[in-house]
């Protein structure tokens, strides 16, 4: 694998699991500094102690809390002196009918979901400004569509989409690119109990997957690390799906 992070720094909220723990590790295969940030130290501890080498560092904390992310880029800047890519990979689900799901888990989602990267975004981007460097929010296709059941998360999502658009128009003269990926259902920590409890509703799920099955982290992570790169040197502004197929569809019966 070619090192295209070699020496770079790279945040990467959300990291003790799932996509987030999946990205750390491919940014560090390829040479980076992951600055893996959570709120489970056991869980970041768990992912360090795997990478099989000495280029991360290890920061705990909420990413709803404005507080705790000013400490986070603080610490970053005061120990390796720059921030060359964030990934914005903490998020909140949440399902259930719209009239009575808590008035909680509402803000929940967009606490996490929309206000960690508002934090995050304010707190590193005069250091992306200075490195040139890039942020990747991991939105879903509910950003960019909605589906039944999932009123809270599709509204937060929303919101990640188009501030990953107005953020990208912002800082594009600045040297910044801003770009989210927008997965479908991905097999993770949180969600494979969910799928062993209830296998029919990822049968169902699948039944909208062209390709017929679910995604990996690490296959979003490659679409973020691509994005990071410089590859993706002219690509801005963009919510890229990771979705085996399904944004291609009108949503229509099939006729073949």
């Amino acid at each position: 694998m070619i090192p295209r992070f070699e020496g770079k720094v790279v945040i990467v909220t959300g990291a003790g699991t799932g996509i987030g723990a999946a990205t750390a590790r491919r940014f560090n295969a390829e040479g980076a500094i992951v600055v893996l940030n959570g709120r489970r130290e056991s869980k970041l501890a768990e992912v360090g102690a795997a990478l099989g080498n000495d280029r991360f560092m290890i920061r705990p904390g909420d990413v709803s809390i404005a507080e705790d992310v000013e400490n986070l880029v603080g610490d970053v800047i005061g120990r390796l002196g720059k921030i060359d890519v964030l990934v914005n990979s903490a998020g909140a689900g949440g399902a259930g009918d719209f009239m009575t799901m808590p008035v909680q888990g509402w803000r929940h989602s967009f606490a996490v979901n929309v206000d960690g990267i508002f934090n995050t975004a304010r707190a590193a981007l005069p250091y992306l400004i200075e490195s040139g460097g890039s942020i990747i929010n991991v939105s879903s296709l509910c950003g960019i569509g909605a589906d039944r059941g999932l009123s809270f998360y599709n509204a937060s999502k929303a919101a990640v989409s188009n501030l990953t658009r107005s953020l990208a128009l912002e800082f594009a003269s600045k040297r910044v690119r801003i770009n989210a990926v927008c997965p479908t259902t991905t097999l993770t920590d949180m969600t494979t109990p969910v799928f062993e409890q209830y296998p029919e509703l990822l049968a169902r799920l699948l039944t909208r997957i062209p390709m017929g099955r679910a995604a990996q982290p690490e296959e979003v992570a490659s679409v973020i690390a691509f994005l990071a790169s410089e590859d993706a040197s002219f690509v801005n502004g963009v919510n890229l799906p990771v979705d085996g197929g399904v944004n291609a569809s009108s949503g229509q019966a099939a006729f073949i």
